[in-house]
């Protein structure tokens, strides 16, 4: 595999933990005890650590690329035998 095929697939799979991160940080005003300012809706976040996110996205996509490139190279897991219509 050659380093900008690895490196772009690293960023797929970055992307993929981000959205499985974010959901994991979403707390409300309402959750966190503060009041809310006029014209805020409830489901609003109350902050956004963007840092803490990255940092988090940045191991899991890490370690999710590290499976990916080991079944790479081992060939645990091939396309033939995902293939159960053949």
């Amino acid at each position: 595999m050659s380093w900008p095929s690895a490196l772009a697939i690293y960023f797929l799979f970055w992307f993929l933990a981000l959205f499985l991160v974010l959901p994991f940080h979403a707390r409300t005003s309402v959750e966190a005890g503060e009041t809310l300012v006029q014209g805020q809706a409830e489901s609003a976040p109350r902050a956004f650590p963007a840092g803490k996110i990255a940092l988090r996205t940045t191991a899991l996509s890490a370690l999710l690329f590290a499976l990916y490139y080991l079944n790479y190279v081992n060939g645990w897991i091939t396309a033939e035998m995902l293939d159960y219509w053949n």
